[in-house]
């Protein structure tokens, strides 16, 4: 199973500690948890989290694997979420999730994804940069969908393009690129070839101007 990893991403890891992230009285939920190695990871830093997946076995398994879990694991579809979590999470984690999608569903699901952030909340998206020629997932977010996120009360803070640890690449289903570093402050840079890329997204409310 590509879904199956026992860590969390390093991405998501550098990240909040890049950022200093802590979580005590406070919201996550990770969307397209699979076995739940990022849920734990974030409910460690001290958020409340749930965490959803579409399929039930991916759920079972993320509770067998973790017994004594503090994490809230709960069989979700993205397109349906329970109109409760709406604007309920000061910390949304999407990883590769929405490019699992076909891309005709890419604006329905990058709706639902706002819909979670609370007020003054942070989303946080890691995506793979495969070719956007590729006939099968993970689909390539577009620049477009990429800024379509900052929409709806979200403010983009960063987007950037980042290797991948070379002890994290090559897994099934991820894909050795070469992409240009994006960021609103600096002008594009190489990444160096055989590395493989991911873009984390960072977008708060606009009740926030400056988060990280």
């Amino acid at each position: 199973m590509p879904w199956s990893r026992t860590e969390p991403h390093p991405l998501l890891v550098q990240w909040a500690q890049r950022t200093g992230q802590t979580g005590a009285g406070r919201t996550a939920v990770v969307i397209g948890c699979a076995l739940g190695a990022d849920a734990e990871f974030v409910a460690g830093l001290g958020f409340t989290t749930t965490a959803f997946d579409v399929s039930p076995t991916a759920i079972q398994l993320a509770r067998e694997r973790h017994p004594r879990t503090a994490v809230r694991c709960v069989t979700v579809d993205l397109l349906h979420v329970p109109a409760a979590w709406q604007r309920a999470f000061d910390l949304v984690v999407e990883i590769i999730t929405l490019q699992a999608l076909p891309p005709e569903l890419h604006p329905r699901a990058a709706s639902a994804v706002r819909e979670l952030v609370a007020g003054s909340g942070t989303l946080l998206v890691i995506g793979a940069l495969p070719d956007e020629s590729a006939v099968s997932p993970p689909w390539a977010l577009t620049r477009a969908e990429i800024e379509g996120l900052a929409s709806g009360g979200l403010d983009t803070v960063a987007v950037e393009t980042m290797a991948m640890p070379v002890n994290q690449q090559n897994r099934a289903g991820e894909l050795n690129t070469i992409a240009a570093e994006v960021s609103q402050q600096s002008s594009p840079s190489a990444v160096q070839p055989g590395r493989n890329p991911r873009t984390p997204i960072r977008l708060c409310r606009d009740r926030i101007r400056a988060i990280v």
